[in-house]
């Protein structure tokens, strides 16, 4: 049976399935409207440690340990682990996962990383190179304000566009067709980078909104089908301004997505009891979104087929400095009703 479906979609002849999953998250997330569905809440962000830094790397290795205990496994059925989180080389990542002594392919593709995470783990499990992988994405509110933003302490403002970097983990266990699970990976779309011009790095849901209109439209025309095709589809982290530009960009193409469009940066955080402004963002904004209250539904068939599309902006320090743009990226993940 061939996989490759037009330009950038693989359909899986053995569609892996999602084993196991856990999603761990700090003081803010639990207070939001998802709260009560997070496996765990991390009432200190700060979980003890020296830093910031090292509190987001034992977050990560929290989630993963849970994921596999969770999925039924021990670390020693894990073949391959994909992660990855915003710090520079991927500190968090890179630190958090050692003692799980699991072979590691560091990814970043900035809040889309556990698109991309679960994405190259299904196809490792389809092409029979693996029984088990793990995909695993973090961030840190405070790690990532440190890294491209300011300081905490120097206390600015911020303006209503911006996001508000979850605080969380989120893992999954991927596994072999034919194993009991929450839900089967069917296929995916990986993404390419777009470019529109954006800079303003206070407003990231208008440089990545057309990345993931881009992804969706590959998507549908790759699989040969429409929008109706899906129970939902689920960006990662655009928030409110991102997300009116999805939908405006998806009205000019003909198509409606307003009944049947979520983001993860939207749901995760109280409009009206939580001050984020334009929503939440960070790695762990899909992730923790995905684990809690996405793979749930589709378990229990509410929804038997979704497109999980997380989101990034690919900008860093240097870049930023240096007055560069900021390219989005999105990656679609197909995940299916298990019966």
């Amino acid at each position: 049976m061939e996989q490759k479906k037009g330009k950038a979609t693989v359909a899986f002849a053995r569609p892996p399935v999602i084993c196991g999953a856990a999603s761990i998250v700090g003081k803010k997330e639990s207070e939001g409207p998802l709260g009560p569905f997070f496996d765990r809440h991390i009432m200190d962000d700060g979980k003890g440690m020296e830093n910031w830094e090292q509190a987001e790397s034992s977050m990560q290795k929290a989630a993963a340990d849970l994921s596999i205990t969770k999925a039924g496994l021990k670390r020693d059925d894990i073949r391959y682990l994909f992660a990855g989180d915003l710090l520079g080389q991927l500190i968090a990542t890179s630190f958090g996962t050692v003692d799980l002594e699991i072979p590691l392919f560091g990814l970043y593709g900035a809040c889309s990383t556990m698109g991309e995470a679960m994405s190259l783990g299904a196809m490792m499990v389809n092409a029979g190179y693996a029984d088990h992988v793990l995909s695993m994405a973090s961030s840190h509110f405070a790690t990532a304000e440190k890294q491209f933003r300011f300081p905490l302490a120097y206390g600015n403002q911020r303006p209503m566009s911006s996001t508000w970097t979850v605080t969380g983990c989120g893992a999954v266990v991927i596994g072999k067709e034919g194993q009991p699970g929450l839900a089967k990976i069917t296929a995916f779309t990986a993404g390419k980078a777009i470019d529109i011009g954006a800079r303003d790095s206070m407003n990231m849901g208008a440089a990545m909104a057309p990345a993931a209109f881009h992804t969706i439209e590959q998507n549908l025309e790759d699989l040969g089908t429409d929008e109706t095709w899906y129970d939902r589809i689920i960006t990662g982290d655009l928030g409110e301004v991102g997300t009116q530009i999805l939908l405006d960009l998806m009205e000019k193409k003909g198509r409606s997505l307003k009944e049947r469009h979520m983001d993860c940066g939207v749901e995760i955080y109280s409009k009206e009891t939580q001050d984020t402004h334009a929503g939440g963002s960070g790695c762990g904004c899909s992730a923790v979104t995905l684990c809690a209250a996405i793979l749930p539904k589709i378990r229990e068939g509410i929804w038997k087929r979704v497109l999980f599309v997380p989101t990034g902006a690919l900008l860093s320090t240097v870049s930023y400095n240096e007055g560069q743009t900021i390219p989005g990226i999105a990656h679609g993940v197909v995940i299916e009703y298990l019966e």
